[in-house]
């Protein structure tokens, strides 16, 4: 399988190539061309960031995007090792980030959606923005919607897990003492937006190389697109 870098550089060169040339006179360009070739782009780009992130140990065996335990378990895992619950501790961070593999998995429908609905006018501010643009869109179009897809996916791989439920029970309380941030009180929630920052996070990685050095970068897609610029 090509790596997520090269499959999103080829998705994405377009915008860098044709970057300058459109923001100079986008009048040059229908709009069906604007928008399709676009949309071609990022489609690609987003399937494979879901099939790289989405696949077993997308989280789990990156380094840079493995979900820590949250910081209200983190700061007790030593007694909790002594106390022999290291193996929920293990367990429980395992699951939740294959729980944001499961999840991400399943995030492909929504992110092609809205690069269906992506107007003339996002096209352009895409190709004139800056160096997050694209990641902007997502996640300006699809974090509400992914937010309410994932979170019963995560719950459903941690539910059975012990330490899951025991930190749920006690996360709220510990949220009102100012102990654990109130975006972390709930395990689901927390997990969810995890696994929400990896897969944005990603795009913007890919997508700030690409703007840094996109003739090195061009595939056959992108020349395809937008080699009449």
């Amino acid at each position: 399988m090509r790596s997520l870098k090269h499959a999103i550089v080829v998705g994405l060169t377009g915008f860098v190539m044709a970057g300058s040339a459109i923001a100079a006179d986008l009048s040059a360009f229908s709009s069906s061309d604007l928008s399709g070739g676009l949309r071609e782009v990022l489609t690609q780009g987003a399937s494979a960031a879901v099939s790289q992130l989405g696949a077993p140990n997308g989280f789990f065996g990156n380094p840079k995007l493995k979900i820590p335990l949250p910081n209200g378990i983190k700061q007790v895992e030593a007694l909790l090792r002594m106390a022999g619950q290291g193996k929920q501790v293990d367990a429980l961070e395992t699951a939740i980030n294959h729980a944001a593999e499961q999840a991400v998995s399943q995030a492909k429908p929504l992110l092609i959606d809205a690069v269906k609905k992506m107007t003339v006018e996002d096209a352009k501010a895409i190709l004139t923005g800056g160096d997050d643009s694209v990641t902007q869109y997502f996640r300006k179009h699809t974090a509400d919607a992914l937010t309410l897809q994932f979170q019963p996916v995560v719950h459903k791989a941690t539910e059975n897990i012990g330490l899951a439920q025991q930190y749920n029970a006690l996360a709220g309380k510990a949220a009102s003492l100012k102990v654990v941030k109130s975006e972390d009180a709930d395990l689901d929630s927390y997990v969810t937006r995890k696994a929400l920052d990896g897969l944005y996070t990603v795009i913007g990685e890919q997508e700030r190389a690409i703007r840094k050095d996109p003739v090195s970068a061009a595939g056959s897609l992108a020349k395809k697109i937008f080699g009449a610029l």
